[in-house]
């Protein structure tokens, strides 16, 4: 997809810019390539530099004192510049960027999860700067997350909505200012101790952190809040488990743990584990995908970008 833009704060005749992205998802900690094009107006400039902004659409608020979005800004390139662009003169930069590890997946076997992120670029020329619109880029998920993510689908898990949350997750290893946050039903054989499983990785180079909460509303061990009740951390080597264990052992483990240790020490509870490493068992693309939609989100990040004005970052 090609947005193209006139530069309004560089007057008439200024440059015009084209961003495009190489087709098909990135990974996180993967690289984004693409090309911006760029056009000389009717006059010459001296570019001081093109930037390119990764950014994310982000739920913000503690539902206490009003939910909202907004645009951060999770990454920062510069590309090109300082050059002299002359009037009517074409050129293409080429670039590629690299994605930072917690960067969040966007979809999951091609169907959208309702995570929107973008590139924004950025022209400076002669003191002044402009952003020109957001060209959305599809992020997959690492195959530890998809792994994990086929796990839970095959104990039973349902899914119900994705999206990315501001802050950060306390006593983990987050670097961003925001988390993605996947929404499950329960196993069956757990829905009488949680009504909800939230799901968030937490990816650096030599491993996966997986954070997992048991959401009980309203039931005996509740704290009387209705808030998030446990809170538990496992780290698996991007590999898998070691030894015997496939992925669908070490995830019924991380679950039963989940709600055992929420039984044992009550709300907002923290527990950690670490996994060994091994060899991954792998399975079809069946479960926690089937129960998604993707027509809502297309539309919904399609309205995003057409919205944004670029003044507005979180």
């Amino acid at each position: 997809m090609v947005f193209k833009r006139l530069l309004g704060s560089l007057g008439v005749g200024g440059p015009t810019v084209d961003t495009t992205l190489a087709p098909g998802a990135a990974r996180p900690g993967g690289t984004l390539s693409g090309r911006v094009r760029l056009v000389g107006g009717t006059v010459g400039h001296d570019v001081e530099h093109v930037a390119l902004e990764l950014v994310a659409r982000v739920e913000t608020g503690d539902g206490e004192h009003g939910d909202g979005e907004g645009v951060v800004v999770f990454g920062r390139h510069t590309v090109g510049g300082p050059f002299r662009l002359a009037a009517g003169e074409e050129t293409s930069i080429p670039f590629t960027v690299t994605l930072p590890w917690e960067t969040p997946a966007t979809e999951l076997y091609g169907r959208q999860l309702g995570v929107v992120l973008g590139v924004r670029t950025e022209l400076a020329v002669a003191g002044a700067r402009d952003s020109g619109d957001l060209d959305p880029f599809a992020v997959a998920p690492l195959p530890a997350q998809e792994a994990v993510l086929e796990a839970l689908g095959r104990l039973g898990c349902g899914f119900r909505s994705a999206g990315l949350e501001y802050g950060r997750i306390g006593g983990t290893g987050q670097q961003l200012p925001f988390h993605q946050e996947i929404e499950l039903t329960p196993p069956p054989r757990y829905a009488r101790q949680a009504d909800e499983i939230e799901l968030t990785f937490l990816a650096v180079p030599g491993a996966l952190e997986v954070v997992l909460e048991a959401d009980k509303r309203g039931g005996p061990l509740s704290d009387g809040h209705g808030g998030h009740d446990a809170l538990s951390r496992f780290t698996v080597p991007h590999e898998g488990p070691a030894g015997p264990r496939d992925w669908t052992a070490l995830v019924d483990g991380w679950m039963r743990e989940l709600v055992e240790h929420r039984a044992s020490y009550g709300s907002h509870a923290v527990y950690g584990h670490d996994a060994g490493v091994g060899a991954p068992v792998m399975a079809g693309a069946a479960g926690i995908a089937g129960g998604m939609v993707a027509a809502e989100v297309v539309d919904e990040a399609g309205d995003f970008f057409e919205g944004d004005s670029g003044d507005g970052e979180g």
